[in-house]
């Protein structure tokens, strides 16, 4: 006897399952992260203001580096996904591996720039003649770090691939935990001050990319995979990841030109704007996580040859994006009154404050649905669309962002140019999704 097809509601439910078990410690990784720097300047801001400000610059030059590589991550786990959607498990973590040595040349690389290059990078960003030894001696010293980083994002996107997102969390627990030990033990115990921090982050993340590789090695070994470096395979990994390195410096541009607006408003606007941007990031790690499972699940299924179930998932992840954001816009609002007296006592920050909140929280609902679509382009590995439709965002963005300013608007403007930009995302990728174009399916894209 046949076996009945299963109901809709079950298929639902079945989906529900899988994109909750990838996506809620998917989250807890994402989180994680953004801990390491609040540790470090927690511990930092003890020493006095000249070593927290060279911590700050330091900071903010090694988190852009290392974003900058994020498509080590997305585009790893799409090559991997769909090879395990084809049943080669060999062949994911071969292109696993592809990934973490491209990962390991990139470090390198950077390495050899930033060592060097320290001094005049610290003093482009403005830093005063009291923090510039402290960022200097930061920056130097935990540029040695990046390498494990990258090898970090690179076997985070083997892991998600794998459909294992519980691997990662585990990791980015250990590696918070010892990271703020370290630190501890080094700028107190050891009297080593900013070196001391330093020194203890480029161990936590050494460590963290150790017990990836572990890991990745384990299963490599286990199914046969090879483990030494492929010419074909590294570049072919540089080439999938150009497109989303677009995508990533494009986005990253809107940022900046959104902070490089609110500062020309005044430093009562620039001061709001960076609380806002703050707790929209926050949401957009809760959002992420829901994209970060379609990657996998997306790939899964194209690499199974399963168009109409990537369809399926593809349209309830949508549903979840917007409900997400719904709920995440609500809490923005209904919890203002315990957030906002935390990041400032200021009765003018506030007030320029609430009105862009608003905004961002009416704009949840597009987000959710741009971050969902995102990465379900990004697990079809249709990275190339994924960067000309950002740049074209850009190319709307910035006149409008840029026009505020001289049109008198205020910060609330800004806020409505930035939910233009993720309308004007939202409807490239829901006609890249409705086209169905990105629908590709096999081993390979």
């Amino acid at each position: 006897m046949s076996q009945a097809p299963p109901t809709p509601k079950a298929v639902r439910r079945q989906h529900d399952r899988e994109i909750v078990s990838l996506a809620l410690p998917a989250f807890g990784a994402l989180v994680a992260e953004p801990l390491f720097l609040m540790v470090d300047s927690a511990i930092v801001g003890h020493l006095g203001t000249p070593q927290l400000a060279g911590l700050a610059i330091a900071a903010a030059l090694l988190s852009t580096a290392v974003s900058v590589f994020v498509f080590l991550a997305y585009a790893t786990t799409a090559a991997v996904a769909r090879r395990v959607g084809a049943g080669d498990l060999p062949a994911a973590i071969r292109q696993g591996m592809d990934g973490i040595w491209l990962a390991l040349l990139l470090g390198t690389a950077v390495v050899a720039l930033t060592l060097p290059a320290a001094p005049w990078l610290v003093d482009v960003f403005g830093a005063s003649d009291t923090a510039a030894p402290h960022a200097i001696t930061y920056l130097r010293i935990s540029s040695l770090g990046i390498p494990a980083m990258l090898v970090v994002l690179a076997a985070t996107g083997v892991l998600r691939g794998l459909q294992d997102t519980r691997t990662p969390l585990y990791v980015a627990i250990g590696g918070f935990t010892v990271n703020g030990t370290l630190n501890l033990a080094l700028v107190y115990g050891a009297g080593l001050g900013v070196a001391g921090s330093a020194w203890g982050t480029v161990i936590a993340q050494c460590g963290m990319a150790v017990a990836y590789l572990t890991v990745v090695v384990r299963g490599a070994r286990r199914h046969g995979a090879s483990l030494r470096p492929d010419a074909s395979g590294i570049r072919a990994s540089a080439r999938a990841g150009v497109p989303l390195l677009v995508r990533t410096l494009s986005l990253r541009a809107v940022l900046m030109i959104a902070t490089a607006v609110a500062a020309r408003l005044g430093d009562t606007e620039v001061a709001a704007h960076q609380i806002i941007l703050s707790l929209w990031s926050l949401m957009a790690f809760a959002l992420d996580a829901i994209a970060i499972a379609g990657q996998a699940i997306i790939g899964r299924y194209l690499g199974a040859d399963d168009p109409d179930g990537a369809r399926q998932v593809c349209r309830r992840m949508v549903q979840w994006g917007v409900v997400s954001g719904v709920v995440l816009g609500a809490l923005l609002v209904v919890a203002r009154p315990l957030y906002v007296p935390l990041f400032s006592r200021d009765t003018a920050v506030h007030d320029a404050l609430l009105p862009a909140l608003l905004v961002v929280a009416l704009s949840q609902p597009i987000a959710g649905v741009v971050f969902v679509l995102d990465g379900v382009l990004m697990g079809a590995g249709d990275g190339p669309y994924l960067a000309w439709a950002m740049l074209l965002t850009l190319a709307v963005f910035a006149p409008v962002a840029l026009l505020i300013p001289v049109l008198g608007g205020g910060l609330t403007a800004v806020w409505w140019a930035m939910a233009l930009m993720m309308t004007v995302r939202m409807l490239t990728l829901w006609l890249r999704a409705r086209s169905g174009r990105w629908i590709v399916t096999g081993a390979t894209r």
